[in-house]
């Protein structure tokens, strides 16, 4: 990956953060990050990897960043002063969960 590919990344991950703290209602009580961002070599698209907390509430995450979609991508626009700038995808985080899981069974294992 180029570093001009890794530099857009890191610089939608921190923008559009920023933006769903103040812009988007999530459920109460839940824990909404941004894991990565992966980016196009074309800049035409951007996978954004979202992680939940708790897990049984991704659907109503979901559905929430992709009813306000089109308005974030439109903030992500103004603050990205760019020529071509990526078109947000958003992608539910599978690694961490995984992770989780991992975790969750040697605490047992552990603990057993």
């Amino acid at each position: 990956m180029s570093r001009r590919i890794q530099q857009i990344n890191e610089l939608i991950k921190r923008e559009l953060s920023q933006i769903l703290v103040k812009e988007v209602d999530f459920p109460k009580d839940v824990l909404v990050t941004i894991t990565r961002v992966k980016t196009s070599i074309d800049l035409k698209r951007t996978r954004v990897y979202i992680s939940v907390i708790p897990i049984n509430q991704s659907p109503k995450v979901f559905q929430a960043l992709n009813r306000e979609i089109y308005n974030l991508q439109r903030k992500i626009n103004k603050r990205l002063q760019a020529k071509t700038i990526p078109k947000i995808e958003f992608i539910q985080e599978k690694e961490t969960n995984r992770a989780a899981r991992i975790e969750e069974l040697l605490e047992k294992i552990n603990n057993g």
